[in-house]
């Protein structure tokens, strides 16, 4: 039975610089990155090829040693140019010098009454060896899903609350047909119900709403009503010992794609967005792309952050970096590299802050879209108690207790303050609104590691 949700926690964070819904023409960027830091829990992985080599897109190029079974593909064609290493050899990227014209490893096809006579046991075999497998994402801890293991259900978030944002629309419009064709093969993978959960604040895509063989759940209210991490816990919370699997829109089309066309196809569209694109707008692309001809020209000044994702939960890049592998969307803001002084003081119609004390005008607007920078507005200092973490966290947990537990290293109290259901997305507006400058995430996956490794 489907379920209407409406949450009061929470914040939106308002910015200027969203993608207009159009698809601009340009080129394909000339590299592609496969990131494995992409995906929490691997630990070990094992490069299968060289610098020099060729591969096909959807050719094997790396192998967790933990579970061998789970294969790592190139998202594109082309020639391995740079397998990049980090401190302590750590793996970061496998980058692709792509080709022209896109080559595939091809695959069995499937009808689609190929798809509703196929055992788990063959969808399953089918998946990890195209590598498409990966885009299942386990909690608790957020890894990449055991395949022995039989999840008590499947959680799909068909929008996206973040700042800026992508239409999901514009993303996956004409998918249809791939969309449901994964979601009757992922259909097999478990017992339970698989969840759609869409915004019933606006428009639902045209490819959730006639999805059939889900239980379609409507969300409504402010950020972080689109993690999918959130919506779990007010579905169908988790205890410790159970286990649910999540996968993105994306992952489902990919899915279906495979199973209906025979081939690993990582083609998706993304959105650059921020206050310093001239033209925030979506391109037509492959997963690990470049953002080096999407910027090209279209910054409007030179001292700018560039992030791959959002502007809460993603990663610093360069203006030649590449996407990571669940990355639908690029973010440019300016660089916070300036000391301002008593700047929290004055009050002024500009800043954007949950604290009204500190922009206490700026919500007499509360539709004005914001520039914001990365500057932190202080520096970090001790943990200070002010209750807000509760008041953007619309889950029954208290992030603070939380947070303290994990820092002082209480597996007790970290298990009974819900840290099984929570990843680092679920708290990154606590780092946003905290006034102590503590770096939320990184404590989170601490907390994660220490109980998943213990």
């Amino acid at each position: 039975m489907s379920k209407f949700i409406k949450l009061k926690k929470g914040f939106d964070i308002n910015l200027a610089g969203k993608a207009e819904k159009r698809l601009a023409e340009v080129d394909q960027p000339e590299t592609f990155a496969y990131k494995p830091t992409s995906f929490h829990g691997l630990l070990r992985p094992k490069v299968t090829v060289n610098e020099g080599d060729t591969v096909k897109a959807g050719a094997p190029i790396l192998f967790d040693k933990k579970n061998e079974k789970v294969i790592h593909v190139a998202p594109v064609s082309g020639e391995i140019v740079e397998i990049k290493r980090g401190e302590k050899r750590k793996l970061l990227e496998v980058v692709i010098l792509a080709d022209k014209q896109m080559e595939y490893v091809q695959h069995k096809k499937y009808s689609v009454s190929d798809i509703g006579n196929a055992t788990r046991e063959e969808a399953v075999e089918h998946l990890l060896s195209s590598g498409a497998w990966v885009n299942i994402v386990q909690r608790p801890f957020g890894i990449i899903a055991d395949p022995e293991e039989a999840p008590k259900a499947i959680f799909i978030s068909a929008f996206d609350s973040n700042p800026l944002a992508p239409d999901y629309d514009m993303l996956f419009k004409g998918e249809d047909q791939y969309f449901q064709a994964g979601i009757d093969v992922i259909k097999k993978l478990t017992p339970g119900l698989i969840h759609l959960n869409i915004n019933s604040d606006h428009e639902v895509a045209q490819i959730f709403a006639h999805a059939k063989n889900v239980q379609l759940n409507k969300f409504s209210g402010p950020h972080p009503s689109g993690n999918v991490g959130v919506q779990i816990h007010h579905i169908d919370s988790i205890n410790k010992g159970d286990i649910v699997w999540t996968i993105s829109p994306f992952g489902v089309i990919q899915i279906g794609k495979l199973f209906l066309e025979g081939i690993y196809d990582s083609s998706k569209v993304v959105a650059l967005t921020g206050s310093e694109v001239t033209n925030p707008q979506y391109y037509k692309t492959y997963t690990g792309a470049s953002i080096k001809k999407m910027v090209a020209g279209n910054i409007k000044s030179d001292n700018v952050r560039y992030i791959a994702g959002n502007v809460l939960t993603g990663e610093k890049i360069d203006a030649e970096g590449h996407l990571g592998y669940f990355d639908n969307m690029a973010t440019v803001i300016p660089e916070g590299d300036y000391h301002e002084m008593f700047g929290w003081i004055l009050p002024t119609t500009n800043k954007l802050s949950f604290q009204r004390a500190f922009g206490l005008l700026s919500f007499l607007n509360p539709k004005k879209e914001f520039v914001v920078d990365t500057n932190l507005k202080g520096e970090p200092r001790a943990f200070v108690q002010t209750g807000v973490f509760e008041r953007v966290t619309p889950m029954d947990i208290l992030p603070t207790y939380l947070l303290k537990a994990i820092l002082a290293e209480d597996y007790d109290d970290m298990e009974s303050l819900g840290i099984y259901e929570v990843i680092e997305e679920d708290l990154a507006l606590c780092e946003f609104v905290d006034v102590s400058k503590h770096d939320v995430q990184s404590i989170v996956r601490e907390g994660l590691d220490l109980i998943q490794y213990s």
